[in-house]
C-alpha cells in the first residue's frame, strides 16, 4: 500500500512538473513570436479592434515639491521634492501602501485591474496623504485628498482616475540659530517693517521666524550684523565682532559653470578658490539621494564633499566668508552635524556645529571678514551638499 502511494507522489510530482515545462515552453514560444513580430504588413499600423482587455500598468502619482517663495503654486522658483512619504489609504480606510516621492517629485503607486503586485487594483475611492515634516506648512492646503477611480476596459491599466491628486506644495519651517558669548538685540524685519526684536543672552539661541521675515538685524557687544533671510533655516553660528558689513560688495560662487558633465570634481581655480575634496553633480545623477536633489538650488549643478571625506576650499590671500547653503546627501543621514573651521593663515578664526537635514537646505552664515581657507566635514562621514556660496573680496 505505501509502495503504490508513494508510486502515485512521484507520477504527480512528474506529471506537474511537465505541465509547467510546457506551459514555460509556450510562454517562452509567444514571447519569441511577439519579439520576432509578424511577416505580415497589413496590420502594422491598424486601428486597436478589442478593447476589451487591459494587462498592463500605470502610476498613478502624487507630485510634491517645495514651495520656495510659499506663493501655493508651482512656478518656476520652485522645485520637485524628493524623499517626502505619501500614503494610500482604500474607501475602507486601510492602509495600503507608503511611498516616497523620487527625484521627479513623484510619489508612484502601481495601477492595474490585473497585476497582483499593484498597489491600485479595483475601482474605488483612495485617499492620499502626504506626510507632512514637523515644522513645514503646506502652501496649497492639500495634503490629504481622495479621488475615484474607475473600470475602463480597454486603458493602459484597466482603470482610470477621475483626476490625478493635485500638486502638493511644501514651505519650509524658517528660524534662526546661533550663539553668543555676550548681550545683543536681534531684530526681524519685513519689507523694511519690524517684526520683532529679541534679546539675544550668552548662550545658544533659536527663533521662529514670522511670517514675512526677509532680513535680520543684530546690534550691541560689537556683534553688529545685518543679513537678507533666505526661504530656509539660518544658523549664524559663533557670533564675532567685526561681521562683513551690510554695504560690503559679494560675489557669489555657484557651480553650475564648473562643467557641462553631469559629474566633475571642482578644479583649482574654480571661482578664484582652490579647492579638495569637493564633487559637483546634478540633482539627477544619483538615483534616490534626497539631498542632492533638495539641496540644489538652481536645478543645475551642486557641489558635494567627496565620499564624506573632509573638504576644504580656500586662497592664498584672505578674503570674506559671508554664508553657504548646506544640506545632508542622504534622508538616511538626517540629523548629520556638519564642522565648519574657518582659519585665517594658521589661526583657527572660527568653528561652528551646524545640523544638517536631506528635506532642505540650512543658510550657514558665519559673516567673518577675512579667511584663507575653510573645512568641512560631517560627524559620521556622511556627504555635505554645498550651493551658493557667497564671498567678500
Amino acid at each position: 500500500m505505501a509502495d503504490s502511494a508513494l508510486v502515485f507522489l512521484i507520477s504527480a510530482l512528474v506529471l506537474g512538473a511537465a505541465v509547467a515545462l510546457v506551459a514555460l515552453a509556450m510562454r517562452w514560444r509567444r514571447k519569441r513570436r511577439k519579439a520576432r513580430g509578424s511577416p505580415d504588413p497589413s496590420r502594422d499600423y491598424a486601428p486597436r479592434a478589442n478593447w476589451g482587455g487591459s494587462r498592463g500598468a500605470l502610476n498613478y502619482s502624487s507630485f510634491v515639491f517645495m514651495d520656495v517663495d510659499g506663493d501655493g503654486k508651482f512656478g518656476e522658483a520652485d522645485r520637485p521634492m524628493g524623499g517626502i512619504v505619501v500614503r494610500a489609504f482604500d474607501d475602507k480606510g486601510a492602509f495600503l501602501a507608503a511611498m516616497r516621492t523620487n527625484n521627479g517629485g513623484f510619489a508612484n503607486f502601481v495601477m492595474s485591474a490585473k497585476k497582483h503586485r499593484a498597489i491600485l487594483r479595483k475601482p474605488g475611492t483612495y485617499r492620499f496623504c502626504v506626510s507632512v515634516p514637523k515644522g513645514w506648512r503646506v502652501s496649497t492646503g492639500n495634503e490629504n485628498q481622495s479621488l475615484r477611480l474607475s473600470e475602463l476596459p480597454g486603458s493602459p491599466a484597466g482603470l482610470v482616475g477621475e483626476d490625478l491628486p493635485a500638486m502638493v506644495g511644501l514651505s519650509p519651517a524658517r528660524f534662526v540659530r546661533g550663539m553668543a558669548e555676550a548681550e545683543a538685540t536681534l531684530s526681524l524685519l519685513g519689507k523694511g517693517r519690524l517684526l520683532d526684536t529679541r534679546q539675544i543672552v550668552p548662550g545658544n539661541f533659536h527663533i521662529d521666524l514670522p511670517a514675512g521675515a526677509d532680513t535680520l538685524a543684530i546690534t550691541g557687544s560689537g556683534l553688529d550684523r545685518h543679513l537678507a533671510l533666505s526661504p530656509y533655516p539660518t544658523d549664524l553660528g559663533l557670533l564675532q565682532p567685526g561681521a562683513i558689513a551690510a554695504e560690503a560688495a559679494l560675489a557669489t560662487v555657484g557651480f553650475n559653470a564648473v562643467t557641462i558633465l553631469p559629474f566633475q570634481k571642482v578644479p583649482s581655480g574654480y571661482g578664484g578658490l582652490d579647492w579638495r575634496n569637493i564633487n559637483v553633480l546634478t540633482s539627477q545623477y544619483v538615483k534616490g539621494s534626497e539631498g542632492y536633489l533638495n539641496g540644489n538650488l538652481t536645478r543645475g549643478h551642486a557641489a558635494y564633499t567627496s565620499s564624506g571625506h573632509p573638504a576644504e576650499f580656500g586662497a592664498s590671500t584672505p578674503f570674506g566668508f559671508h554664508s553657504l547653503m548646506l544640506t545632508a546627501a542622504w534622508l538616511g543621514s538626517e540629523g548629520e552635524v556638519a564642522l565648519i573651521e574657518s582659519w585665517l593663515g594658521d589661526e583657527l578664526v572660527a568653528s561652528d556645529e551646524v545640523v544638517l537635514s536631506a528635506l532642505a537646505p540650512v543658510h550657514y552664515a558665519p559673516m567673518l571678514k577675512a579667511v584663507t581657507r575653510v573645512r568641512i566635514s560631517t560627524k559620521h562621514c556622511w556627504q555635505a551638499v554645498l550651493d551658493q556660496l557667497l564671498l567678500a573680496r
